[in-house]
């Protein structure tokens, strides 16, 4: 099967942290791109009780050659103790981007 882009989605506690990561990850080439969009509010279960705060959410450009490698590093580096991690394929878009995406995920 050919590379394919994924968009990979992630939240953080705070902006600092998610540029943090997000720049280790770009430098390390397991993604392309990272978009950090700041201040959303995440409403979810957990142990029981609904939780409320504010998170920042970053999207993640990789290809599914480099994801599981990716969602390692990512998860060594995350500060929850169960981090959003979730990859969806990317079916269509420029085929310039997704070939820059492409060439900027491997060695």
């Amino acid at each position: 099967m050919a590379e394919e882009l994924l968009l990979v989605v992630s939240t953080f506690p705070d902006a600092e942290t998610a540029r943090r990561i997000a720049h280790q990850l770009v430098a390390e080439r397991f993604a392309a791109c990272a978009n950090i969009i700041p201040q959303i509010e995440s409403i979810y279960l957990w142990e029981g009780k609904i939780e409320d705060g504010a998170e920042t959410l970053v999207l993640l450009k990789t290809t599914t050659g480099y994801y599981t490698s990716l969602e390692q590093k990512l998860r060594s580096l995350h500060p929850y103790k169960l981090p959003e991690i979730i990859a969806f394929r990317a079916s269509e878009g420029l085929p310039e981007y997704l070939q820059w995406v492409m060439e900027r995920c491997s060695a």
